[in-house]
């Protein structure tokens, strides 16, 4: 009997631990094949569900993707037709080899056209002078970025400069990326100049008329990376940082958020972990407008309109893996004390749809006009009547009775 316990315990071990190992793989997030990005992440923009990820959370160097916060708290702080003189510091600090738009000392320009040649040309001098714009001086732009960081949850971020200058504390996440780029999409102008395949500088007091291209391949339809579904980016590299890029692409009633960092090939990476998304997620519809939910019995109602079918009042889209079977069950709440009379389209209750993780709300409301019913008065004035006919009829009686009496006796 010992030994049949001491082979029946490690027996039970080994169980255990292969339980356990089933459970993680079954949790273990799904990677997308073939891409080199150390670090990725992609994110339903409407619902910021994370579809996909890899090492989401780990700490990087954003390079020039940067540059996406510098530009959104330009577009804050200042108008597009503000004039900004670019000064010594903000030209001169720019270290050799560091992309530029060839700003002159004491040139005048538009913040508009400071935006186009940082977020489609990654001009760093552009930066600088938007910063120390915005901000009075570049150490409190910095500052102000960083608070701006912690206002939009990018708790695991820190930057020290505005263009991505490589430094051990300026760091972020694909996860904290994503967050601040989902800000940004937020305003139009940013969505509109992110988007761009190339920008132009007019000539200015101190320089003749500019042409850049992007160095976001994907917007140029000139070239074999180009993905027609993008429709907003910014690319990054540095040594310390490699290949990076934080974009947005729109396809099938779907926008996604993207995002890759340190990546041999961030074009390529970033073409696939969209397709990949778009291959396996949808938008599909739930239910339509005045589709029927569920029936009730309404008391209190006529007989013929006391069945009553409650109906959606409104059009359910929902993001939906098409590789998993959709099961529509609703949560349905009512309204306490449902009874007649009811108008048609009056709200009666919610039903809840949760799908892989999301809930989608619509009202329930009635099909037709519910009338009440008059049964209970009927009962209530034939009951009075039989009292008052019973209460006549006793009197009635109960003379006649007297009177035969009174005759009798007389």
């Amino acid at each position: 009997m010992k030994k049949n316990k001491i082979f029946i315990i490690p027996f039970l071990i080994i169980l255990t631990l292969l339980n356990f190992s089933f459970v993680f793989a079954a949790e273990e997030q799904v990677e997308i094949p073939n891409v080199t990005a150390d670090s990725y992440i992609v994110i339903d923009n409407k619902t910021n569900k994370v579809l996909y990820n890899k090492n989401e959370n780990k700490k990087m160097y954003p390079a020039s993707t940067t540059k996406i916060l510098t530009a959104i708290m330009a577009l804050e702080n200042c108008n597009l037709e503000d004039t900004v003189t670019a000064s010594y510091d903000a030209i001169m600090t720019i270290p050799e080899g560091y992309s530029t738009a060839n700003i002159q000392i004491g040139e005048k320009l538009t913040v508009e056209q400071l935006l186009e040649v940082l977020l489609v040309h990654s001009a760093n001098d552009a930066a600088n002078v938007l910063a120390e714009f915005v901000g009075g001086s570049i150490d409190s732009f910095v500052n102000m970025m960083n608070t701006k960081l912690n206002e939009l949850g990018a708790n695991n971020s820190h930057f020290t400069n505005a263009y991505g200058l490589h430094d051990e504390n300026h760091y972020t996440t694909a996860k904290d990326l994503a967050k601040i780029m989902q800000f940004c999409l937020k305003n139009e102008t940013f969505r509109k100049i992110s988007g761009q395949a190339s920008c132009a500088i007019s000539a200015t007091n101190k320089y003749g008329t500019r042409s850049y291209s992007s160095t976001n391949e994907l917007l140029d339809s000139s070239s074999s990376s180009y993905y027609n579904y993008l429709i907003s980016g910014k690319t990054g590299f540095t040594t310390q940082a490699q290949g990076c890029l934080v974009s947005a692409a729109f396809k099938n009633n779907l926008e996604l958020v993207g995002v890759v960092l340190y990546s041999n090939s961030r074009f390529a990476d970033t073409r696939r972990i969209y397709e990949y998304t778009y291959s396996n997620y949808s938008i599909k519809d739930i239910i339509n407008s005045n589709d029927m939910v569920t029936s009730i019995k309404v008391s209190g109602a006529t007989k013929e309109t006391e069945n009553l079918n409650l109906l959606s009042s409104k059009k359910i889209s929902a993001l939906v893996n098409t590789n998993l079977e959709l099961t529509l069950d609703p949560e349905i709440s009512l309204n306490e004390k449902i009874s007649a009379p009811i108008e048609e389209g009056d709200v009666l209750g919610k039903a809840a749809y949760t799908i892989d993780g999301i809930s989608y709300e619509t009202n329930l409301i009635a099909e037709h006009h519910v009338e009440k019913s008059n049964l209970i008065l009927y009962i209530i004035f034939g009951s009075i009547g039989i009292v008052l006919i019973f209460v006549i009829y006793k009197k009635v009686f109960s003379k006649k009775i007297k009177r035969k009496k009174y005759n009798r006796f007389k």
